[in-house]
């Protein structure tokens, strides 16, 4: 049993999508996504670095795209999907919900929202690798963070502003480390309230349709039937934790012997080899993968 994957911000890397820029097929439906986004896909995909595509304005849309336009070219048909935060909405262009031009346009909205919300307070987010799972709850609280993914396989994120994020790399919990991450700002916190209103708006114009592969949601797990349903937890997730170690249960609950992470792949298959014992993982990192991938997805339909 076969599940798609798409990551979430902070996964992007510089040039990442160089190598399937070479492919016909896959460049042209950059250029699609690209009017539809209204941003350079193609120069912030290959030239600009690191600092640059960590800008939420730009990294989301390019997560998404690259998402969207790798699973076409994967050509492809799992049995479940699920996306990890921006991740989501490449998921339900994945499952039917979306088509690809309004992903797009609901991802800039979004991107552009917490994008602003960030600017006006100094935020971040930090992941805490290990420790004990109470421990690293109770280490988050104190500090006056708050756990906004709980990714499972021994890794949770904080978010918060940037003294309770200092405050938390200063007084770690017992056994784990605090990383800070390449994101601009207190994501699936309060602090993105203000976001939350134009996405709404923007939802509620779509033409949204129901999904036609099962498709979980980051609020608890769950396999969403509705498409509005989906969509309007997509607004509410803005504001609300991750829960991916839920998914992860699902997708183990499920019956899922295998696991592909779209481009930029690497983090949600590294999760799942220390959270879905048993379940193979494939990363997608490069074009040069895919033949593989295709490989991989034969030997778990």
């Amino acid at each position: 049993m076969l599940a798609i994957t798409c990551p979430g911000q902070g996964a992007q890397k510089s040039g990442f999508l160089s190598s399937f820029l070479e492919l016909e097929t896959f460049s042209a439906q950059i250029d699609e996504l690209q009017a539809a986004s209204g941003i350079d896909l193609r120069l912030h995909g290959t030239e600009s670095d690191d600092e640059t595509i960590k800008d939420t304005a730009l990294a989301q849309p390019l997560l998404v795209a690259s998402a969207i336009a790798c699973a076409a070219e994967l050509g492809v048909t799992p049995a479940v999907v699920a996306g990890h935060s921006v991740g989501e909405i490449a998921a339900a262009q994945l499952a039917g919900i979306f088509t690809s031009a309004d992903a797009m346009s609901f991802v800039s909205v979004r991107a552009n929202g917490m994008a602003s919300a960030a600017a006006a307070t100094p935020t971040g987010m930090s992941a805490v690798v290990g420790g004990v799972p109470e421990d690293v709850l109770a280490a988050i609280e104190a500090a006056g963070a708050s756990p906004a993914n709980v990714n499972g396989g021994g890794q949770t994120v904080a978010a918060g502003s940037r003294e309770a994020l200092d405050a938390l790399a200063e007084n770690p919990p017992e056994r784990a480390r605090v990383i800070p991450l390449p994101v601009a700002g207190a994501f699936h916190t309060e602090y993105m309230a203000p976001a939350t209103e134009a996405l709404d708006a923007t939802a509620s114009e779509l033409e949204i349709s129901d999904p036609q592969v099962r498709i979980l949601t980051n609020s608890d797990g769950s396999a969403v039937a509705g498409g509005r349903d989906y969509v309007d937890l997509l607004v509410k997730q803005v504001t609300n934790p991750v829960r991916w170690d839920l998914c992860q249960e699902s997708l183990l609950a499920e019956g899922v012997t295998g696991m592909i992470e779209l481009v930029p792949g690497g983090t949600l298959t590294g999760i799942a080899r220390r959270a879905m014992k048993g379940v193979e993982t494939f990363a997608i990192k490069s074009a040069a993968d895919l033949d593989g991938a295709r490989e991989f997805a034969a030997a778990h339909a």
